[in-house]
């Protein structure tokens, strides 16, 4: 599965400046790790946010976003947003800060 390229330089240009944070090609995508910890994914046209659980049913509630079943059950904190809710910079800008706050919290691996 490629990854759109433009995606990916969005959520590279939003988290370039920050310490800690990495690429890694994973399962055919590109994730965007902070200490170790995945951020968010570009896998195909979607994001793969890592916003976890306190945040994660009021997120699901939201234009575009569904549950994130990559082994095919949800992973509680982690949310897909289709290409739709992707189209504007605001967008992947807000859910790449989100999924950084949260991935912040987490202790380096």
């Amino acid at each position: 599965m490629p990854y759109d390229e433009q995606l990916a330089a969005r959520v590279r240009g939003l988290l370039q400046r920050k310490r800690g944070v990495t690429e890694k090609r994973m399962f055919g995508g590109l994730a965007f790790l902070h200490n170790g910890n995945m951020i968010v994914g570009v896998s195909q046209n979607l994001l793969i946010a890592r916003i976890g659980p306190d945040a994660y049913e009021d997120a699901l509630e939201e234009e575009n976003v569904r549950e994130f079943d990559f082994t095919g059950r949800p992973m509680r904190g982690w949310v897909v947003i289709d290409e739709p809710g992707l189209v504007q910079f605001a967008a992947v800008k807000d859910w790449t800060d989100r999924a950084f706050d949260f991935v912040k919290t987490l202790p380096a691996k």
